[in-house]
């Protein structure tokens, strides 16, 4: 071999030599990229995975299911009760309100303070007419003269100071004077109506209970005579007879809005009172008075034979007009012709 063609077969090796040098890194890439995954690996990974899902017994894992409603589970896999389902705590009535009658172990004392608690949620205000007389100058026959004239207007009465003042007066607690002064039939009558008319969606209150003569005598505006009142006068039996109570409703902010609930709550008792022994006597007159139906106020005022009475009345006015009209009309002819003939002759 010459010189010359050993150098020419060391240069074409050179020049193959770094050809394969160059194509390499994109052989090794795209072998890369076409190879299966390394098989060690992969399972190696999938056994890293099984060991972090399995619960360790030293640490056991919290896991939450979401249940379906209609998903029922086997008595075995139902959770305990809690402690606040095991024991549950039976509804208790507030301190001064019974709700159910029946539950009641002494009547007398519950009914009390079921009738206490409404009269202490009214307000005890009232109008009252004030009449006050002043000196005014009118004209009379031509010349101005002074008279005395009587004008009569409505004022707020507040009257929480009465009852308060009438119990200390006989030594009796406020409870035990307004609520125990009442006859006891009378009470559980007036029970029943004014809890059916709160479950009804009223809100009754009561403004005056029993009332003696001292009470009756410092009471004002419309009012029967000192001992013979229905709430518990002298000559009506006193304490422990009181059998008439005044109503009104509670609901609503303003005074207008209370007068309105209250005349809907006085409606209430006139078409559903007599089922429970209770209404009203007075009607228009009295209309926050109640009283017993089978009593003799209610017997006096709206009883069957007052009102065929007060109809029969009515009847004989009606038809005593109707005849005196005829003479009195021969009267008044007799009278002119009388009349004319003087005055002719």
């Amino acid at each position: 071999m010459s010189s010359q063609q050993f150098t020419t077969r060391a240069l074409c090796r050179s020049v193959v030599f770094a050809g394969c040098i160059m194509a390499w890194p994109a052989g090794a890439a795209e072998l890369e990229a076409t190879s299966p995954p390394n098989v060690a690996e992969a399972t190696s990974a999938a056994t890293v995975e099984q060991m972090a899902a399995q619960p360790t017994t030293a640490e056991p894992a919290l896991t939450t299911a979401s249940i379906t409603p209609s998903v029922i589970l086997a008595p075995d896999e139902q959770a305990p009760p809690s402690a606040a389902t095991e024991a549950p705590q039976p509804a208790v009535a507030s301190a001064d309100r019974t709700e159910i009658l029946d539950e009641c172990p002494v009547i007398d004392v519950c009914v009390d303070r079921y009738l206490w608690a409404l009269y202490e949620r009214a307000p005890k205000l009232d109008k009252i007419r004030e009449t006050e007389r002043r000196v005014v100058t009118v004209k009379r026959k031509g010349r101005m003269v002074k008279v005395t004239r009587s004008f009569t207007k409505l004022v707020d009465n507040d009257f929480t100071w009465k009852d308060p003042k009438a119990a200390d007066r006989v030594g009796r607690t406020m409870m035990e004077y307004v609520i125990g002064g009442m006859d006891r039939g009378f009470k559980l009558k007036l029970f029943h109506a004014l809890h059916a008319a709160e479950q009804a969606g009223l809100c009754p209150g009561i403004t005056s209970a029993f009332r003696d003569d001292y009470r009756q005598e410092i009471a004002s505006g419309l009012k029967a005579a000192t001992n013979r009142s229905y709430h518990g006068g002298s000559l009506r039996g006193g304490y422990g007879h009181g059998l008439a109570a005044d109503i009104v409703s509670v609901n609503g902010a303003t005074r207008a809005q209370r007068w309105v609930a209250t005349e809907q709550l006085w409606k209430w008792v006139d078409a559903n009172g007599r089922s429970f022994g209770v209404g009203r006597p007075y009607l228009d007159r009295d209309p926050p008075h109640v009283g017993p139906v089978d009593g003799e106020e209610y017997a006096k005022h709206r009883g069957p034979a007052v009102k065929v009475a007060a109809a029969e009345t009515r009847k004989h006015k009606r038809l005593a007009a109707r005849q005196d009209h005829p003479a009195a009309k021969r009267a008044k002819a007799v009278r002119a012709s009388a009349l004319g003939t003087r005055r002719t002759g």
